[in-house]
């Protein structure tokens, strides 16, 4: 594969695979994107900056806080930006991400001695053979195999798992097997171990950005002995991995150490021989830490210091860019008709999606950006990010929506706000009460806000519930611990919630693929519950050279239809335009909130040298000295 360094458009190899991309536990003013010029220049000066470190001798160890106690460290469960960060230094895959000799991110080989061409066959299938490097090892010592790859995918991927990034593996041939609804569950990817260093793979087609995937978390191999304890991933002790470093604790809620791995193959390179990852959601308490030279990074400050930090710490205040979007989502299956209303059927569902269109209307993002984030970040009017190529390499946000006079499915500038208020209004004014002396609604069913906890999340819920509140609407908000609040999330046990979304390349099809039925990241529910027998979604691509042509269908017989066409298109002008009317679907029901496109905040020692990061959240320690 060639190598391609960032362009102005940030191209493919350059924005990391980022698991857990999705959901991110940082704060507003912490992650998000702000263009893809600031992501070249800011990813750039990531990588040299901290080379201007005081010299002095290397400690060896570094202290950091990325957020609070990760859910999972299991590769294939795992779905959080600061877990990935940690599996990114214990295990290895067939390739990861790393700097060339000017200080660019480049995708490497990692466990494959070469990441080769594909070979296409006859069926239009590709396949692709890699060979292990020699000395490859676990940190038991055991061998690493093809054969571990094989199970570790076929184990992401299956049923018996349903790891939220499961679909990641639609591309490789066998996976619609193993999810036909005829499957026996013994169905597997076209996977083979030639013989334990020979690997070979077929996919479905050709897939532009699939040795972006190979060095994506859930692609990363795990050993079948060692995942049979179904706690492996908790507990040091049984924590057995294949990467430049070992987990020697992990005192939960508080901090896990990890020790540099004298079995991995490239030992010789990295240069920190501690990393101790502390474990909190605390902005403030991030911060005093690192004032007081405890911690050396912190990935979160509090929002109302951030114009004195920048002051302060003109050198230790990092603002950088990244491929992302802060949105509000909605449960597809909450109620939010008066109970007054009659509606059923597609005529219900479209007045609910009317609704949340409207109420999306109402957030002042530009207050958001600058009065409470602060960061950078950039209004969104679309949800797949700022910085995102479009087939003919301009982005793909400039090109969305409907209406070609706005960027975007609304027009977010100060000057539209104004008659962005009044059309919401009226749009309610058709579904609800509205008393003209007090200028409330005053039969809207109460809300409830979720957002894990986050003096920045909860300032955003207390700048929507204030805007709500003022024409009649209650919207109480509700706070929960990271971990849980991901759950409560995916289950569907919210009305409102806050999210946001870090691709996993530069590929619109990452913020697209997520909302399928099956989806582990679908948090609003599209296609389960009671929405699975909704029949109030249009979809017509026979334009394209399709046969599909669906008229008040289910989200399975529109959505699904189109994502899994997409996923087999290999002209690009096309696969990009049935992206774009992906987007159109999705945006349609008002569910996707788009609130902000993300930049990255973070705080570094000046006695910190070798660090780098991506545009989508992944932090690197592994080569840094920290001076005494």
């Amino acid at each position: 594969m060639k190598k391609k360094l960032l362009s102005v458009l940030l191209a493919s190899c350059m924005v990391l695979s980022l698991a857990a991309c999705g959901a991110s536990s940082e704060t507003p003013a912490s992650n998000g994107t702000d263009n893809a010029q600031q992501a070249t220049d800011s990813t750039e000066s990531d990588a040299t900056a901290t080379d201007s470190a005081a010299a002095g001798t290397n400690t060896g160890v570094i202290n950091v806080c990325l957020a609070s106690e990760p859910a999972t460290l299991d590769p294939a469960l795992n779905s959080a930006v600061d877990g990935a960060t940690m599996i990114n230094h214990l295990f290895s895959g067939l390739a990861k991400w790393g700097l060339d000799a000017n200080g660019n991110l480049e995708l490497q080989p990692d466990c494959a001695e070469e990441l080769v061409e594909g070979v296409e066959n006859e069926d239009g299938t590709v396949t692709y053979t890699y060979t292990l490097k020699d000395g490859l090892t676990w940190s038991d010592g055991q061998p690493v195999t093809a054969g571990d790859f094989v199970f570790a995918w076929n184990r992401a991927a299956g049923q018996a798992l349903a790891a939220d990034y499961g679909y990641m593996f639609e591309v490789v041939d066998g996976y619609a097997d193993m999810w036909a609804d005829d499957a026996k569950g013994d169905e597997t990817l076209n996977v083979k171990a030639i013989d334990d260093k020979t690997l070979e793979v077929t996919l479905v087609n050709q897939v532009a950005y699939w040795n972006e995937l190979l060095a994506f978390p859930t692609y990363m191999p795990v050993r079948e002995d060692v995942v049979s304890n179904e706690s492996w991933a908790t507990d040091p002790s049984t924590y057995v991995n294949n990467g430049a470093y070992v987990m020697s604790s992990w005192e939960h809620n508080s901090v896990i150490t990890l020790t540099k791995n004298d079995k991995f193959v490239d030992a010789d390179k990295v240069t920190m021989n501690e990393i101790n990852f502390y474990l909190s959601d605390d902005a403030n308490n991030q911060l005093a830490n690192f004032e007081n030279g405890d911690w050396e990074f912190i990935d979160d400050v509090p929002t109302n210091e951030i114009a004195s930090l920048k002051d302060k710490y003109p050198t230790q205040f990092v603002t950088a860019g990244q491929l992302g979007t802060y949105y509000v989502c909605w449960n597809i299956n909450e109620e939010i008709l008066p109970s007054s209303s009659t509606l059923t059927g597609v005529e219900k569902a479209n007045a609910e999606n009317e609704i949340r269109n409207a109420l999306a209307l109402l957030i002042d993002r530009n207050y958001i950006v600058n009065d409470i984030a602060q960061g950078g970040q950039v209004p969104a009017s679309s949800f797949v990010a700022m910085g995102l190529t479009d087939a003919d390499g301009s982005q793909f946000y400039q090109n969305a929506g409907p209406d070609k006079s706005i960027t975007g499915y609304y027009d977010v500038t100060d000057a539209a706000y104004e008659d962005n208020w009044t059309a919401a209004i009226e749009t309610l004014k058709k579904y609800y009460t509205f008393d003209e002396s007090t200028q409330q609604f005053t039969d809207f069913p109460t809300l409830t806000y979720l957002y894990n906890t986050s003096e920045g999340h909860k300032a955003i819920g207390e700048a929507i519930q204030s805007t709500f509140a003022g024409i009649g609407i209650t919207m109480n908000l509700e706070n929960q611990e990271w971990a849980t609040f991901l759950d409560t999330r995916k289950a569907g046990n919210y009305s409102i919630a806050r999210n946001g979304w870090l691709g996993d390349y530069n590929d619109p099809i990452s913020f697209l693929d997520m909302w399928t039925t099956a989806s582990g990241n679908n948090d609003v529910q599209f296609g389960k519950g009671d929405n699975a027998d909704v029949k109030a979604y249009s979809l017509d691509i026979t334009d394209l050279g399709y046969d599909t042509k669906v008229e008040n269908g289910t989200w399975a017989e529109t959505y699904d239809v189109l994502i899994g066409d997409i996923k087999t298109c290999t002209d690009t002008n096309t696969r990009y335009e049935l992206m774009h009317r992906a987007e159109d679907l999705l945006m349609s029901t008002g569910c996707i909130c788009p609130i902000y496109y993300y930049t990255d905040l973070y705080m570094i020692s000046d006695k910190v040298s070798g660090f780098f990061s991506s545009p989508l959240g992944y932090k690197y320690f592994m080569y840094c000295s920290v001076a005494e």
